[in-house]
């Protein structure tokens, strides 16, 4: 079997990078070509979680590759095909709904585009806030979009956080290779 390029692009739920990560780890140890991407808030913002530099070096020491994190360095991806699958963990429900809505402003967004407008399957690993609150809409828009796969998800904490939902990381793996063939793993919700 030919090696599985994937493109991985975190946004800025910034307390599920260490899971993404993790997750990202899980597709190298399986011999996926990993291409980072990171959204511009991702790339540049230090929170409490960590520095945003600390993360990029992690990134790039993981996959052996610089982190692309702006409109210009993504959008060849989909026209020159330099991926087979793309995938964005953590997605917040601010990329979330301007994937829903059409709007190509960030570096996750491009590539996004670009991914899906060329026929390439998007996976999106969810993790935000208000998935049950605003961003549902964006999510019920997405889930029948041909070529857009979700990482099953829940919610996290329904007494102190009812409307947060976010995606089962150990998943991201077993979604791509999904995607790859054109299947949603199910349950979706659970």
């Amino acid at each position: 079997m030919e090696t599985l390029k994937v493109g991985y692009c975190l946004t800025g739920s910034y307390c599920t990078f260490r899971k993404s990560l993790t997750a990202l780890a899980d597709l190298l140890e399986k011999g996926f070509e990993v291409y980072p991407m990171m959204s511009e808030n991702a790339y540049h913002t230090d929170t409490r979680f960590g520095k945003a530099k600390d993360f990029v070096a992690t990134i790039e020491q993981m996959t052996g590759k610089k982190v692309l994190s702006t409109i210009s360095e993504v959008e060849p991806i989909g026209p020159k095909k330099y991926i087979d699958v793309m995938v964005l963990s953590p997605c917040t429900g601010n990329t979330l709904s301007k994937l829903a809505n059409g709007i190509t402003d960030t570096a996750a967004t491009m590539a996004t585009k670009a991914s899906l407008r060329n026929g390439i399957p998007v996976v999106i690993a969810l993790a935000t806030n208000d998935g049950l609150g605003q961003s549902a809409k964006s999510l019920g828009m997405l889930m029948p979009v041909k070529n857009v796969y979700f990482v099953p998800l829940a919610q996290d904490d329904p007494i102190k956080k009812p409307t947060s939902l976010v995606c089962d990381f150990t998943k991201v793996t077993e979604t791509v290779l999904a995607a790859a063939e054109g299947k949603q793993v199910e349950p979706v919700i659970f």
